[in-house]
C-alpha cells in the first residue's frame, strides 16, 4: 500500500494524527513498517516490573496514535490480562529484533484471562484495540525503537528509514 493510501485510510479511520515514519528514533516514539505501509505511534514506556504491571489499567481512553512499549530485561513468554483495563487493546508481541511475531487483537476489558505471547518475545506494544486489523499489521512487522536490541534488529535506529 503506498503511503498516500494509507494516509487516506488513516483519515477515513479517524486517525489523522498518526504521523508516517519520522527518521530519529525516539523514547518516545515507535515506528512500525510492513507490506502494508508505515506507522508511527506515540508511546509511552513501561520498562520497570512497577510500570508493566500498571500498564494502561484505569484509563477510559486511548488515542489511535498512542501506545504503551512493555520492554523485558530478557527474552522469554509473557502473559498478560486485562483486569482493570477499562479499554479494548491489540497487543503486537515483539521479538528481540524487532519483528512481530503475533498480535492478539481486541483484548477485552475487564477480562482476567491471560492471553500469552506464542512464544519468546522482548517487547509487547499495546494500541487501540481493532486498530491493527484496520491498518493492516500483520506477523512479520518490524518495529523500530531506542529500547530494541540494535545488533541484530530488522530495523534499527541506525539504520534510518
Amino acid at each position: 500500500m503506498s503511503r498516500i493510501v494509507l494516509v487516506g485510510a488513516l483519515c477515513a479511520l479517524g486517525v489523522s494524527g498518526m504521523a508516517l515514519a519520522d527518521p530519529a528514533c525516539r523514547e518516545d516514539t515507535v515506528h512500525l513498517r510492513g507490506d502494508w505501509g508505515q506507522a508511527v505511534f506515540r508511546v509511552e514506556v513501561a520498562d520497570t516490573e512497577e510500570e508493566r504491571a500498571q500498564g494502561l489499567m484505569h484509563r477510559d481512553s486511548l488515542s489511535p496514535s498512542a501506545g504503551m512499549l512493555f520492554v523485558f530485561q530478557k527474552t522469554g513468554p509473557v502473559s498478560f490480562w486485562m483486569e482493570n483495563t477499562l479499554i479494548p487493546l491489540d497487543m503486537l508481541f515483539v521479538d528481540e529484533t524487532g519483528q512481530v511475531t503475533h498480535i492478539h487483537p481486541e483484548a477485552q476489558p475487564l477480562d482476567r484471562t491471560a492471553i500469552h505471547s506464542q512464544g519468546d518475545v522482548r517487547y509487547v506494544l499495546e494500541i487501540k484495540g481493532g486498530l491493527a486489523r484496520a491498518m493492516g499489521i500483520v506477523p512479520g512487522s518490524a518495529l523500530r525503537h531506542p529500547s530494541i536490541l540494535q545488533d541484530g534488529a530488522v530495523w534499527s535506529c541506525e539504520g534510518g528509514s
